[in-house]
């Protein structure tokens, strides 16, 4: 068991991984992703009201967000989803446990890339959310295979606009996160945290702040004085409205 100080310390690592200020340079080894993910995120945040589904919701990192008058979420039905999410509902991967035109606003934080069959998961997705309600969807563009073996599938941007609006979506606003050279920075960090990880997650801190901190450092201190680079980025975070027509 572990004591209100490590309880409470890795409560303090938990937020930094999802929202990473200061501290997260030294202790968040995906620094610079989770850092665009969450300024993106936020930046949209306003257009995400009232009922509001949150599908593959993990542990909820930014339910603190969205000024929504119900916030659910939803996961793959799993002994380990049951034990370690915060999801109220579950689903059989097939089929949303919800009424047509039920939800205001949808949410899909890095989920698409592990959904095999994208073309049914939008399809749900178009049918429980309302008429002219709005997601808010996230998915990587360049990042490495991860939570496998259940990493099916990268997106472009031009693709997931076709994707999107193939399924009745309008998309709103695209935005491209880490469109700089923290990308080079964040995916050096990404093969030493995968080659260098501890079993143990205090060695695994320790690691971070002695050996990916000072990458860090350093990709903020330099990443003013080149340019951007929108055609190389990490993740696309996409503000779409389901249309009348869908």
């Amino acid at each position: 068991m572990l004591s209100r100080w490590g309880r409470n310390f890795w409560r303090i690592v938990q937020k930094e991984h999802f929202n990473p200020g200061l501290l997260g340079i030294f202790i968040n080894p995906f620094y610079f992703a989770r850092k665009g993910l969450y300024l993106s995120i936020k930046a949209l945040a306003p257009h995400i009201k009232g009922k509001t589904l949150d599908v593959g919701c993990g542990l909820k990192p930014y339910e603190g967000l969205f000024d929504s008058t119900a916030y659910i979420g939803l996961e793959i039905d799993s002994p380990e989803n049951r034990k370690n999410k915060k999801a109220e509902f579950f689903y059989d991967g097939n089929h949303f446990p919800f009424q047509s035109n039920e939800f205001d606003s949808l949410v899909a934080n890095q989920v698409l890339e592990h959904v095999f069959n994208p073309d049914d998961f939008l399809s749900e997705i178009i049918r429980v959310l309302k008429i002219g309600g709005n997601m808010l969807l996230t998915v990587p563009f360049v990042w490495d295979e991860h939570d496998q073996p259940f990493d099916y599938a990268r997106y472009s941007s031009f693709g997931l606009k076709h994707l999107l609006e193939k399924h009745g979506f309008e998309v709103i606003e695209s935005r491209k996160t880490v469109n700089d050279v923290r990308l080079l920075f964040q995916l050096f960090n990404e093969y030493v945290y995968k080659v260098t990880r501890f079993k143990n997650p205090y060695a695994d801190l320790f690691a971070t702040v002695v050996i990916r901190a000072p990458f860090h450092i350093l990709g903020e201190l330099i990443y003013r004085i080149f340019p951007k680079n929108n055609d190389l980025y990490l993740d696309n975070v996409v503000l779409a409205r389901k249309g009348r027509s869908a």
